[in-house]
């Protein structure tokens, strides 16, 4: 059960950084959790907090990872407000996981995805021209499944080539949209069913992210690409990579995705750094004698 000092703490999140309803509720379930195993946390000493690292010994480094950051957050909340005089959260387990790099999908699958798309959708059909311009947005623009979904008709502009999007924490942005966008997006409009505010209705609300999940991978299927290798987040970091690879600015790729800490951004530098170290072991002329893949293997940390 969450104490007076936990639901201030939300309160703050929520007003303070706008913090999102299923944030507010992470948050409070790894708080509580604490709470179960040592008792309020605003009255815990160093030892309590220092034996949470056993309570949660069987967990994922980054599950663990995750709960020591509310509670590291919860501390310091409650210092800045005076409301304690020591900080406890040193003790708590700090692990150091290695985060994966995304999966993505190469230009030649990129390719055959919408020339399937493509295809279906040249006769008008209602659901394909649907299908496509939602790929359009997720490649050609970076949206997050959830923002796609969730587009109101109010947000695509009559003239301006960009979209505006609430993204987390209740953030907007404006993102460009291409020509083929565009083009995508003007035949959808014609064909989309009146009477709804969504830009993607369906029934009394809006497509589920479930059904894109769905659609797009028997797409994939008809596609000849694998099901498993693609969702609409990993066309989402199709979007970031092959940006990057083409000489965008980090920051401005930021500013594209919507990521609040340029950090989640520089992921896709070591997506583009894998990728090079790949192209070099397969396409060097010392590749074929092994004597790249000895020397400067893809795990290698030997730096040129």
């Amino acid at each position: 059960m969450a104490t007076d000092a936990i639901e201030d703490f939300l309160a703050a999140l929520a007003v303070d950084r706008g913090a999102a309803a299923n944030t507010l509720a992470a948050y409070r379930r790894d708080l509580e959790g604490a709470t179960a195993i040592i008792g309020p946390l605003e009255d815990a000493p160093r030892e309590a907090l220092a034996r949470l690292g056993k309570a949660w010994a069987d967990l994922a480094p980054a599950t663990v990872s995750r709960k020591a950051s509310a509670l590291r957050q919860f501390y310091g909340f409650l210092e800045d407000e005076g409301l304690r005089k020591d900080n406890p959260s040193a003790a708590l387990p700090s692990p150091a996981p290695r985060r994966s790099l995304p999966k993505i999908l190469d230009h030649s699958e990129i390719e055959k995805l919408f020339a399937q798309a493509e295809k279906e959708a040249e006769n008008g059909d209602h659901a394909a021209v649907r299908l496509l311009v939602m790929l359009e947005l997720l490649y050609g623009s970076g949206l997050r499944a959830t923002e796609l979904v969730a587009l109101p008709l109010a947000s695509v502009p009559r003239d301006a080539p960009f979209l505006t999007i609430t993204g987390k924490g209740g953030k907007e942005r404006l993102v460009p949209m291409g020509s083929r966008a565009k083009t995508a997006l003007s035949r959808w409009l014609a064909l989309r069913p009146e009477g709804s505010a969504w830009l993607f209705p369906s029934r009394a609300s809006h497509l589920t992210r479930i059904r894109l999940y769905q659609l797009i991978k028997a797409l994939a299927g008809r596609a000849g690409i694998p099901p498993a290798k693609i969702s609409p987040h990993v066309l989402r970091h199709a979007f970031a990579t092959h940006l990057l690879e083409g000489g965008a600015d980090l920051r401005a790729l930021q500013t594209l995705l919507g990521h609040a800490d340029i950090a989640t951004t520089q992921i896709y530098t070591h997506v583009e750094a894998a990728r090079l170290v790949a192209l070099v072991n397969e396409r060097h002329p010392l590749a074929a004698r092994g004597d790249l893949r000895k020397r400067h293997g893809p795990d290698s940390s030997r730096q040129c």
